[in-house]
This record gives structure tokens, sequence and C-alpha cells, in this order.
């Protein structure tokens, strides 16, 4: 996330000295004592060409430690004060773009709080570029958690690209549209997870809900920028409102096409075993692994002849109760495509940090290719196992086992 100050802000030989700025600068950023400011020096690290990079990648990185669970209270609110602070700022600086500027011995003679508004006025855009890429950065790391190579990986790409794009937005920053159009979308995005945290449930009906309250968020922000003005033709507020409205019915548009993550849910864990047995609060999976297969935790090949478990974790909120399939899916070579062989309810509670536990079995299945897709009720894809079924060899098989 970028902090690159306004190139306007830093002084040039021969400017007069601020009237309004949080500091007096002499000409070309020397100090009274002969010496280069510690503001100048600050100015000049700051406007080097690769900074903006540093700071994309120190803001990742800093998410990436610090965001654990997307039902953590303290993340979420952070999240929530990032939109609230947005928002003012898009209604700051639409009104001020709608508004004449004062002059300059009414501004000096109002009140702090309108001037100080003004003079803040060309930081605007690089607080706006620094609040959306923590909101994005965020929400790439959520969505990555239950993004899988598969159609949801859609709305996932599409925030990665917003991430990028968003550090070479600055100057576009003061366009309104634009601003609305984004702010539709981080809403649209914190919603759509934020909703089903606090209620606990996970449906259409709940992300259509989420959806309707980002629309109306949006519409309220764009209500505040035009209020109380009579010389903005009543065209104008759907003109900024209508670039939104079309963002947020292509997302839902999305949602129905399976291109969201399944968000709050995330595969924790996943893998196809020759047993399963319970022990306690733990699972016991049993597998085959030869003495180098040091990085193995599951079977990929499996014999004809035996029982399959199919071993899921999936991690969802606490307070929320859901029900996912296991949905196994056949074909007999590469050069055919994936059949529907079965698919199989599991009711599933939230809470628990390393994912709910649960497993699903089938009986001697044909050789060929198997994958079970693990899906919410409406179909959108969690994680993904895989496994190759072929005849059984006379070797005997190296079982090992693991915990989870």
């Amino acid at each position: 996330m970028s902090v690159e100050p306004p190139q306007d802000l830093v002084p040039k030989a021969g400017d007069a000295p601020a009237q309004f700025g949080v500091f007096i600068e002499q000409p070309n950023g020397i100090s009274q004592s002969g010496g280069v400011s510690p503001i100048a020096k600050l100015q000049s690290v700051l406007a080097k060409p690769f900074m903006p990079a540093v700071f994309f990648l120190c803001g990742v990185g800093y998410d990436s430690l610090t965001l654990s669970r997307i039902d953590r209270l303290v993340d979420n609110l952070v999240l929530l004060l990032y939109l609230l602070l947005l928002g003012a700022l898009i209604v700051l600086t639409g009104r001020l773009g709608i508004e004449s500027p004062p002059e300059r011995e009414q501004l000096l003679s109002g009140p702090k709080f309108t001037r100080w508004v003004w003079e803040s006025r060309p930081y605007y855009p690089m607080a706006s570029q620094f609040l959306l890429g923590g909101l994005f950065s965020a929400y790439a790391i959520f969505y990555s958690q239950s993004a899988t190579f598969t159609k949801t990986a859609v709305f996932f790409a599409l925030l990665i690209v917003l991430l990028v794009t968003n550090e070479f937005l600055r100057d576009r920053l003061s366009n309104l549209r634009i601003l609305v159009g984004l702010y539709a979308v981080v809403s649209f995005a914190f919603f759509t997870f934020f909703v089903p945290v606090i209620t606990g449930f996970m449906n259409t009906v709940i992300f259509l809900l989420g959806a309707l309250l980002s629309l109306g968020v949006t519409l309220y922000l764009v209500q505040q920028v035009y209020r109380n003005n009579p010389d903005q033709s009543g065209r104008q507020p759907v003109k900024v409102m209508a670039p939104a409205i079309v963002l947020i019915a292509m997302l839902v548009g999305f949602y129905f096409l399976n291109w969201i993550p399944p968000v709050p849910l995330s595969l924790k864990h996943g893998g196809i075993y020759h047993e399963i047995k319970r022990t306690g609060d733990q699972f016991e999976l049993v597998f085959e692994k030869q003495w180098y297969q040091f990085w193995k935790r599951a079977d990929t090949t499996f014999p004809t002849d035996e029982p399959v478990y199919c071993f899921t974790a999936v991690f969802a909120p606490v307070d929320l109760n859901t029900t996912i399939y296991h949905h196994w899916h056949y074909r007999s070579n590469d050069t055919k495509p994936f059949m529907h062989a079965d698919r199989i309810p599991i009711k599933i509670s939230g809470g628990r940090e390393g994912g709910y536990r649960a497993y699903s079995l089938k009986q001697r299945l044909d050789p060929g290719d198997w994958r079970i897709d693990v899906e919410t009720e409406d179909g959108r894809v969690i994680g993904r196992v895989e496994v190759t079924v072929a005849t059984k060899t006379e070797a005997q098989p190296r079982l090992v086992s693991v915990t989870y």
C-alpha cells in the first residue's frame, strides 16, 4: 500500500512559505541551520519509484501475518473501521468537489475543523488508496483460503487484480464514480463473509442480504454527497451510482455462476485413506507410504478391492452450522470427462481451529480417476481430493498412520 506524498506539496526553489500547511519549509528543503531538514529527507525517500512496491509488499506481508481467522472479532472490526473511514473520505471528496472553495480570509476566520478539511484535501487520494489497499489485501487473504482452481477462483482473481491496480490509481481517486464503484466492491466482499459469521447461517438468502446491505450502504454514501445541494441536477447522483449498481448486479451473477469462493468456509485438510480410526479427540488416518516419500500425507493411488475413505477437515466460524457434501466423480481414463457418481451430505459445526472433521466411505471403486469435490449446499467447491484407482499388485503395501 503506497504512502507517497503528493508532488505538489514538495517545496520547490522560489516557493513562498506555506500558508496553512503542517510544516513551513525553507526553499529547496534547506533548514535554517543550513542542512537538509528531516521532512525533506523523508519526502525524498518516499518519492523513489520503487517505494510503492515496497509498501505494497510490506502491507500484504503484514496482513498475512496478522489476519488469522475470518471470524476473529478484532480483524472484522478493523475492516469495518476501514470501510467507515473510506466512506467518510468519499463523502468529503464528493462534497468538496461540487462546492466552491471558500475565500482565504473566510477560511482563516472560520472553524479550525473546516480549515483542516480543506487543507487536507490533497491527501484524500493517498488516504483512499491506503484504505482500499488494506481492504483488498485482507480480502485476498481471506478469499484465498476458500478459493480452489475451479470456477470459484474468478472472484478471487478479481480481488487480486484490484489489489495490484490500486497501486496505480492514485491520480484517479478523485473521480467520484470510480470511488463509489470501488466502495461497492469492497462493501460487497465484506458483507459476503461477515453476514454468515454474525448470523450463523450460510445460504442464498443470507448472501442476497449481504448484497442488499452493500447496495444500501453505497446508496446512502451517494445521498450524503449530494445532500442539501440544490445546485446539482437530480441526474448527477444517478450517474455516479450507476456503475456501482452494475458492479453489484454483476457480482450477484458471479454467485449464481458459482464464481465466488464459499467464504467463510475453507478446507483445512483433505485426503484418501485405507482406514480411519477415532481415538478420543483424534482421528488416526492410515495410508500407504514408502520410506523415501517424506512429503506424503495421504494416498494418491488405491487398489480396486478395498474400501476407500475420503477424510476432510472444513473450517467454519463459531456458531455456524451447515451441511457440506462429498461429491464423488469418476472417469475411466483421462480422455473422458468426469461424471457424477455420488453426493454424500455431511453436517458440520463451526469453531474448531483445525476444521470440522468428517469422512465418507465407498466400497470397491472401478479402476480410473476419482475426484471428490467438497461442496456447499449451493454447489460451490470448498476443496478437492483426487485419487487414481488401479488393479491391486502382489506387493504388500507399507502402511503408516498420522493423527489429525
